[in-house]
């Protein structure tokens, strides 16, 4: 499967445009494997959580999102980047075959199994129950995960934006019991500390 083009062309000049910006704050990226496939799985907190994960590694991540973001006018802006659309008013094998054939290819997904960003109304140190399509495509491809956990908020020059990688998760067959673990990991990541994601 050949990368996006243009997601290779300007990766670089977005990841160094985001970084001087944010300011994020980048810990165990040592977690993600130069080659063969990998799943990175986190919480979801900000539409901008796409790139905070793409500037944290030199590798193409195929992202999952709503199958919104690929109609009409959203399309042209995100086609170009290898996102994989889910339905998420429904069980969508075709976005888990999809999934499956980039990693069968030793690509890279990346996926917020919560399947939604945080709302407003909800603690943000909290997470939701994750759904189980990372776990089941890394279950049928072999795949481990990277858990990673983003913390804070999104402000103009200060180091605001924390997103820290865990060391990979092998699924077993047990898929409910390895999800709860990656819920854990997420959730532990998160709450580890409160003094950074408080800072003003």
């Amino acid at each position: 499967m050949k990368e996006p083009t243009l997601y290779r062309i300007i990766r670089r000049p977005l990841g160094a445009i985001f970084k001087a910006i944010y300011k994020p704050v980048i810990i165990g990226k040592r977690f993600i494997p130069e080659n063969g496939r990998i799943i990175l799985a986190g919480n979801h907190t900000h539409f901008m959580d796409c790139i905070s994960v793409a500037a944290s590694t030199k590798r193409v991540v195929h992202f999952l999102g709503k199958s919104e973001l690929l109609e009409p006018p959203l399309k042209r802006y995100f086609e170009p980047f290898g996102l994989i659309p889910v339905h998420r008013d429904r069980k969508d094998k075709a976005a888990l075959a999809s999934a499956i054939e980039v990693l069968e290819d030793d690509k890279v997904i990346g996926i917020f199994p919560e399947g939604k960003v945080k709302l407003k109304s909800e603690a943000q140190y909290t997470i939701t129950p994750f759904k189980f399509g990372a776990v089941k495509m890394a279950h049928q491809t072999g795949t481990k995960i990277v858990p990673f956990s983003i913390t804070g908020k999104y402000k103009f020059f200060r180091k605001s934006i924390k997103i820290q990688f865990f060391e990979p998760v092998t699924v077993s067959d047990n898929l409910e019991e390895t999800n709860n673990l990656l819920m854990d990991i997420v959730a532990h990541g998160i709450t580890e500390n409160p003094v950074f994601v408080e800072k003003k």
